[in-house]
């Protein structure tokens, strides 16, 4: 089966820093967060190697992962697995983590934000999530962009 990720990208009449913020403040990763069922903010010291926790509304962590990659402004990945196996069943093999990447490009006095999240050709359910997960994002990119230019006002 070919790789499956879901890429986007969308220009934000903000600087690097406020976009950087969005992603990763937990007051503001709480105000988009919720677009992948999570209650509250991502919770992350955002350090290379760092934990990634999603709760639900319950409190209970549902999607737990690891920062992969981290520069400030410019690229944040991270792991993300369902633990909680509620969308999806758990196998426990590493194949179960998939990433979410956000890559950060100056331009002029905007940035643009480059999304990649994937791969779910790996995942028992992969086919059949992909296309709300693209959907997903078409919803989730427009949030980003106002969170972003509002934060830079």
């Amino acid at each position: 089966m070919k790789p499956l990720y879901v890429e986007s990208s969308i220009a934000i009449d903000a600087p690097p820093a406020d976009v950087w913020r969005v992603l990763t403040w937990p007051e503001l990763t709480s105000q988009w967060a919720g677009e992948f069922g999570a209650s509250g903010p991502i919770e992350s010291d955002w350090r290379l190697g760092g934990e990634v926790c999603w709760r639900n509304a319950a409190g209970a962590v549902y999607v737990r992962g690891r920062v992969l990659a981290m520069e400030p402004e410019k690229l944040l990945r991270f792991s993300v697995c369902d633990v909680s196996g509620a969308r999806r069943p758990l196998s426990g093999r590493v194949e179960d983590e998939i990433t979410q990447s956000y890559a950060l490009s100056a331009q002029g006095a905007g940035t643009v934000l480059s999304t990649a999240h994937g791969d779910f050709s790996g995942l028992a359910d992969g086919e059949s999530l992909f296309p709300a997960v693209a959907a997903l994002w078409q919803r989730l990119l427009p949030k980003l962009k106002a969170l972003a230019e509002r934060c830079a006002r």
